[in-house]
């Protein structure tokens, strides 16, 4: 089964948790601190892998949680860093994050990489609070969570000319004839339910990859038919193949189709317009292609090339290609979606800017209970160690120095009012 889109759900691994500790030689009074502190947890790491061609392993585990760092130990040992998580996906797959849409990793290259979820920081031990108003600490941090996120996986295929068309009109048929690649072929509508590629090499010894798609039918773009779920297989080709089918066996004008494919890609992505495009006829082994393709080349004009070829009798197919690799040639790589990356590269400053101006956020339920909320709160309470009254009163600090205390008084709150933050409910102390 071939599939190329799915979610998924990764995590990277938490911090170690810092230990409190404190050294007893036998000979050494008031020895002092010596908790050692966490390691760093696992990032998720994504990985090209050149011999994948589909995000099917992905259907059966969708839950990717990388490991944790170990905990600080006693006489000032630092825990283990956990090994980062590494992912294989294959080549041409996009990764963006279901929340804000923001495009994370385009992995295009064999062997490259991109962090998807970050592992968290090791907690501190109290070893690293001793000073000297406080040379003995009972005061540790635990392990930073990681980062933990939804992503939507696109396999955008990395073929260098994709075969668009009407369904039938011989687009598997071309792939198995000019590469070594054995698509279904059937006479009847999407025989071809899922991309199938060829490699194709010339006399003079260049090659490229050849996409067959399933085929476009008017309103494609908004979903109907098969081959809207391919459409977006045909963004990293850098030659559109165009098949007709010149003979008209199924009634339809040659000329009605170009326009309604043509249409369809439009409306998909404007910037498909701006791939160069070859007009295959095809069928001209069968009766009324001859008169049809003189038609069609009339309203056509020179817009385009045109290449009469019968797939089934080879006729024509050197000639088509020779061009599509001299276009190829010609042809410099399109840069995936560049507009909408630029704009997602300022939506993701943006959102970074927002999220670091709201380090906190109050919040009232109907009940008069007020709920704190916000990334940077919620880290520092998941890292205080509340077993310990130093910790505690540090959190407390770290509040007050956040301006927490005063924003809730803003807000109207009293001596014994009820505070919430994540599942905690505590009260509010003048």
């Amino acid at each position: 089964m071939f599939v190329d889109q799915v979610k998924i759900y990764v995590k990277g691994g938490d911090g170690g948790d810092g230990m409190v500790a404190f050294r007893r030689e036998k000979y050494v009074p008031k020895g002092g601190p010596a908790g050692g502190d966490g390691g760093n947890g696992a990032n998720v790491i994504f990985q090209v892998e050149e011999g994948l061609r589909t995000l099917m392993d992905f259907r059966y585990q969708r839950h990717f949680k990388a490991p944790r760092g170990e905990h600080g130990m006693s006489k000032n040992q630092h825990g283990k860093n956990s090994k980062d998580m590494i992912v294989k996906v294959p080549p041409g797959t996009i990764v963006s994050d279901v929340e804000t849409g923001v495009i994370i990793a385009d992995l295009v290259e064999h062997g490259q990489q991109a962090v998807i979820a970050k592992g968290g920081r090791g907690g501190r031990g109290n070893s690293r609070f001793a000073t000297p108003a406080n040379p003995a600490p009972e005061l540790s941090e635990k392990g930073e969570p990681g980062q933990e996120r939804e992503i939507m996986m696109e396999l955008k295929l990395l073929a260098d000319v994709g075969l668009v068309g009407f369904p039938s009109v011989g687009k598997s048929t071309l792939l198995s004839v000019v590469s070594a690649a054995r698509p279904k072929i059937a006479e009847y509508h999407f025989t071809t339910i899922a991309p199938n590629l060829g490699m194709v090499e010339t006399e003079d010894g260049r090659s490229f990859v050849l996409a067959d798609l399933p085929g476009l039918i008017e309103g494609a773009h908004s979903g109907v038919g098969l081959g809207h779920q391919f459409l977006r297989h045909i963004e990293r080709t850098r030659v559109i193949i165009h098949v007709i089918d010149m003979a008209a066996t199924e009634g339809r004008d040659p000329y009605e189709d170009y326009l309604t494919i043509n249409n369809e890609l439009k409306e998909y992505n404007l910037r498909l317009t701006e791939r160069p495009q070859v007009i295959v006829a095809n069928k001209m082994d069968m009766p009324n292609a001859e008169e049809n393709l003189k038609v069609f080349k009339e309203k056509v004009g020179d817009e385009h090339l045109v290449f009469p070829i019968s797939a089934v009798t080879r006729e024509g197919l050197r000639e088509l290609i020779f061009a599509v690799a001299d276009l190829i040639d010609q042809t410099p790589e399109f840069p995936l979606m560049e507009e909408e990356v630029l704009e997602n590269d300022e939506t993701r400053v943006m959102y970074k800017h927002v999220k670091a101006e709201q380090e906190f956020q109050i919040t009232r339920e109907p009940d008069g209970t007020f709920v704190i909320s916000g990334d940077s709160i919620e880290r520092l309470f998941k890292m205080t160690d509340f077993s310990r009254d130093e910790s505690v009163q540090r959190f407390a600090r770290q509040m007050r120095g956040m301006g927490i205390d005063d924003a809730l008084r803003e807000r109207g709150a009293k001596d014994g009012d009820t505070v919430k933050l994540l599942e905690y409910e505590f009260e509010f102390v003048e």
